[in-house]
């Protein structure tokens, strides 16, 4: 089964590190439980199930920038935390169901250009972005590149004359050097989490596991030259910024041990520059999105549910509020034409949707129980591209 048909251009990986000498759990972002696993990316699970409740806000900030002062830490706090944003994702489940996943991510231009894990975004049928405001702002959001290999995404939002955070140079950094770590650890109300702490360690290679990832070697990535802290990060920390005492990003935190104590890893920054800045030159075009988890509809699976189609896409599960969801499409249809294009499986509805753009209105007809009917769909952008550069 897939999560809405993807064009056969690929998908995208989610990545977690592994300490070779470590025994060590890692955690994911957005996965829908945490795996077991030698080092966990420090993410977190806001609910996940057919009878999710949560909302994408519960893990939303609602605490507010520190008052100037000149304690280190706290300036450096204050000064990046309105550039510092709460990524929640909706999710599908393998049970057909729905969760809330929740990261962490910074903005880097003020017209809404936000760098966060790759593995944060993986899979979700909906982003959405809360600043760090007392009162957060609230913003949809897609991916319009980064690099999954090496667990980055970059994300757009529709804003202006965002607050932002400079990216700094991760080659200068030294043993023992203090930095600041910010992030929505545990997906805790109240704001996001400051530590602080110092550079552990340079130039780690970590492996991690990640079943979720399609495209990476027997579901393992590999994060070189990443940096070891002693700031301690926690689930939901994944995308959030490392920061020097300038305030400047040196590094992307990724992963943290949970049967270790003070040893987190983050991405350096200026490993993730280029892709970064290859998002913003040649951002990923919108392509339009439908909201479905759907299977191919087998001899096999028409058996067994008693379809009166042979072929078709068989929809699992819609995304709540979605554009299928909106237009009366539900679990249990079987897609047969989108805008007038037959649909044999699901590679066909992916491949569809990949020439349509978001806004569209289109026919969509599904068999339901051995009756034809046609819903008229509006389709929204697709939030997670089938493959980042």
């Amino acid at each position: 089964m897939v999560v809405e048909p993807l064009p056969v251009r690929g998908r995208i990986r989610n990545e977690r590190r592994e300490e070779a000498a470590l025994s060590m759990r890692i955690r994911s972002t957005v996965t829908l439980g945490v795996v077991v696993l030698a080092l966990v990316a420090s993410g977190c699970t806001i609910q996940a199930g057919s009878s999710s409740t949560a909302s994408p806000a519960t893990g939303a900030p609602s605490g507010s920038a520190l008052p100037p002062t000149d304690e280190p830490v706290a300036a450096v706090a204050a000064n990046a935390l309105p550039a510092v944003v709460n990524v929640t994702t909706d999710v599908f489940s393998p049970s057909g169901g729905t969760g809330q996943g929740v990261g962490t991510g910074f903005i880097v231009r003020p017209d809404g250009i936000v760098v966060t894990n790759c593995h944060v975004v993986e899979g979700a049928t909906k982003i959405t972005v809360f600043t760090s405001a007392k009162h957060p702002d609230r913003f949809d959001a897609r991916v319009i590149g980064g690099d999954c290999e090496h667990d980055l995404a970059v994300l757009k939002i529709d804003a202006a004359d965002l607050p932002t955070l400079s990216l700094g140079n991760s080659a200068d950094l030294v043993l023992g050097q203090d930095v600041v770590a910010i992030g929505y650890a545990l997906a805790l109300e109240g704001g996001p989490t400051v530590t602080a702490g110092i550079v552990s360690s340079l130039d780690r290679t970590v492996q991690v596991q990640d079943p979720n990832c399609d495209v990476c070697r027997n579901f393992t990535r590999t994060y070189s030259s990443v940096i070891q802290t002693d700031a301690a990060i926690n689930h939901g920390n994944s995308g959030g910024p490392l920061l020097n005492m300038q305030g400047q990003v040196v590094g992307i935190n990724s992963a943290g041990a949970d049967t270790a104590q003070s040893i987190g890893f983050a991405i350096a920054i200026d490993s993730a520059k280029s892709a970064i800045q290859q998002a913003i030159d040649s951002p990923l075009a919108p392509t339009g999105y439908l909201g479905v988890q759907t299977a191919d509809v087998t001899s096999a699976l028409a058996m067994q549910l008693g379809l009166q189609v042979q072929d078709g896409a068989y929809v699992i599960g819609t995304t709540q509020g979605g554009p299928a969801d909106d237009a009366g499409i539900k679990a249990g249809d079987v897609i047969t034409t989108v805008d007038g294009h037959a649909v044999t499986n699901t590679t066909d509805l992916g491949n569809i949707l990949a020439d349509l753009q978001p806004g569209n209105t289109v026919p969509v007809e599904v068999d339901r129980t051995g009756q034809q009917l046609t819903f008229n769909v509006t389709l929204d952008a697709r939030p997670y591209p089938t493959q980042l550069p």
